[in-house]
């Protein structure tokens, strides 16, 4: 069953089309990767979703519900959370307690909503750094916590938009290894990333934006070796000889 369906969705900015006329249909219990150029409007699409941007025409339907003219917060009771490109944790609250403001949303009592923290802390391992000011956190750190945050909120479907930024290649395997046990648990993940080798290891399929427009989906090893997909990246021009 689909659990998000994108309808002609169209947003300008002034006389740039951020996205045009984008449809797709993510389903339950699958990873989507969305990659593209550098301003090809993968986040902004994000924002659309989770109601930080109103599209200009287009739908998006979550479990068969409109959420076009919903507000962010009303989207993430319904069950959808996203992280951010760039972390903006709680600087001067502490690991657990960042992760303690995600899990309210969904506990009747502050003991629950810690109880519930200290789960999600233990998971994406940052246990050791639980009592640590979220500004003395390093990248990994940074990264992992604000996933916690966002699994905090229990969400069905998780946006991740670059998450992986910034890792190197051991926290990227231990990064890319907790994508993996979330799938496992049930959960549906659409994410953008840039690190193609990661991406494609992860993805059931994959969605190509550029300049807005969608011009590729599939799998992995179809999309990787569509001339559009290359020519997008590269600058490749197929028509001349």
């Amino acid at each position: 069953m689909a659990i998000l369906e994108c309808e002609n969705v169209t947003k300008a900015f002034g006389g740039l089309r951020a996205i045009d006329q984008f449809s797709c249909k993510i389903y339950e219990g699958e990873i989507v990767g969305l990659i593209g150029p550098n301003g090809a409007g993968k986040s902004t699409l994000f924002d659309i979703i989770t109601g930080f941007c109103k599209p200009d025409d287009g739908d998006v339907i979550l479990k068969h519900n409109s959420v076009r003219n919903l507000h962010p917060h009303q989207i993430c009771q319904m069950g959808v959370c996203r992280t951010f490109q760039i972390v903006q944790p709680f600087a001067t609250l502490t690991a657990l307690e960042n992760v303690i403001v995600g899990s309210s949303l969904r506990c009747s009592s502050l003991r629950k909503a810690r109880e519930k923290a200290l789960d999600i802390i233990s998971f994406v391992g940052l246990e050791a750094s639980r009592n640590e000011k979220a500004a003395n956190l390093n990248e990994d750190g940074l990264r992992r916590l604000e996933l916690a945050r966002a699994l905090a909120t229990k969400p069905d479907l998780l946006l991740l938009d670059e998450v992986m930024a910034g890792l190197n290649q051991t926290e990227l395997l231990r990064f890319l290894d907790l994508i993996k046990k979330l799938q496992k648990g049930g959960l549906t993940i659409f994410c953008i990333e840039h690190v193609m080798e990661a991406i494609m290891s992860i993805s059931d399929r994959v969605i190509v934006l550029d300049f807005g427009k969608k011009i590729s989906e599939g799998l992995p090893a179809e999309v990787s070796n569509d001339k559009k997909v290359i020519e997008a990246y590269l600058g490749v021009d197929y028509g001349t000889p």
